[in-house]
């Protein structure tokens, strides 16, 4: 609260500015749904296509929906040889968050139906803008090592064809299903900092390419995306399970933030968490690498120790990293696939948003001075 009396909410944490029926979050108890879908029934049984369709549907497909659905996202997943041209010449060293947005904004002028928002009209360019995603995102990977692009492999799954995209042959399948399951946890968390500058310029009735580069921008933030980059580079540098209690309660003692525990909403485990990290142990399983993994267990178990009375907990961003690691993609691609991900559900949210639209146009309160009189430049002091 101010010295006037106004009430602010920093962060607008707790302020609820819309309905959704995308997903519901339980922090308390460590709870999501999409849609009325326990997450982790949908990464057991489901797929990322099954839950695309979720989302922009708000129901499950039936099986010819499904498969109209892969066959869409398969035929729309090239992107024009401009862009690519366009992201070779980017500079080797820009970030790749910022070759993302950059790409994505050059994608909407193709869309034929760029400037309808009409709900039919969204959900055909949402297909077309995840289905594009990937491959720029996969691309990002292979211009920056120095290898040339490799072209979508039709009749491979949405996560399968995007591990092809990165590394050139067709993945195994514990590695498409664990790159699935990612795709599943990351796409869809209620109104974050990206879906929330998505949803303020659908709000302008701007279009749906435009939320979504809003969205990815957001993102690139490290207070947002990076913080599985961070968790990784922490176990890393920890190497061995006996150093971690030590490294932790000195990180602690220094006042600083352990990346991957805590979340603005999440006061319980978070169940992304803990999904990702029975796939982690399946990767250590069948790579017989279980360094990092024990270094991880070790990490988890002193911080619910130290911090968990005051609920802080390991989060999606604790474990991902590692699996991403394990499954040979580098830190600097982990946001752009978080990116990659989300872009289902920022969609949904703007098709959502637009169904009962309202100018999203918060208030500041002033702290300055008033009144005060103009002065000429000339009788200004220097």
């Amino acid at each position: 609260m101010s010295e006037s009396g106004v009430v602010i909410h920093k962060g607008l944490e707790n302020i609820i500015i819309t309905e959704t029926k995308l997903s519901y979050i339980d922090g308390e108890k460590g709870i999501l749904y999409y849609a009325g879908y326990p997450i982790e029934d949908l990464a057991k049984y489901s797929s990322f296509e099954e839950v695309c369709f979720l989302l922009w549907h708000n129901r499950l497909p039936n099986r010819k929906e499904l498969d109209d659905l892969k066959r869409d996202l398969a035929d729309n997943a090239d992107i024009p040889d401009e862009i690519v041209d366009f992201m070779k010449k980017i500079p080797k060293n820009a970030h790749p968050m910022d070759i993302m947005r950059t790409a994505v904004s050059a994608l909407g002028p193709y869309d034929p139906e760029l400037d309808d928002n009409s709900k039919e009209a969204n959900i055909r360019k949402a297909i077309r803008l995840q289905a594009k995603v990937g491959t720029v995102t996969a691309y990002i990977y292979r211009i920056k090592e120095g290898l040339e692009v490799i072209p979508p492999n039709k009749k491979l799954s949405y996560a399968a064809n995007f591990l092809y995209m990165l590394f050139g042959k067709e993945p195994d399948e514990l590695s498409s299903k664990i790159m699935d399951v990612a795709l599943i946890l990351h796409a869809e968390h209620e109104l974050p900092a990206s879906t929330t500058a998505a949803l303020t310029t659908i709000s302008t009735l701007s279009d749906i390419y435009s939320a979504i580069v809003s969205g990815i921008g957001a993102l690139k933030g490290p207070l947002h995306g990076g913080a599985n980059e961070k968790a990784l580079e922490m176990l890393k540098e920890i190497k061995t399970p006996e150093r971690a209690e030590e490294y932790i309660k000195k990180a602690l003692a220094e006042k600083k933030r352990i990346m991957g525990f805590g979340h603005r909403v999440y006061k319980a485990y978070d169940p992304r968490a803990r999904i990702f990290k029975e796939y982690f142990r399946k990767l250590c399983e069948q790579k017989n690498e279980w360094t990092l993994y024990h270094v991880a267990e070790k990490v988890e178990e002193v911080m619910i120790n130290l911090l968990g009375k005051k609920g802080i907990f390991p989060n999606i961003d604790f474990y991902s990293g590692a699996v991403y690691d394990m499954l040979g993609i580098p830190s600097y691609l982990f946001t752009p696939m978080f990116a990659m991900a989300r872009t289902s559900g920022w969609t949904a949210h703007v098709i959502e948003y637009l169904q009962d639209n309202r100018l999203i146009r918060p208030r500041a309160h002033y702290t300055g001075q008033l009144d005060l009189k103009y002065i000429p430049i000339e009788q200004r002091e220097t």
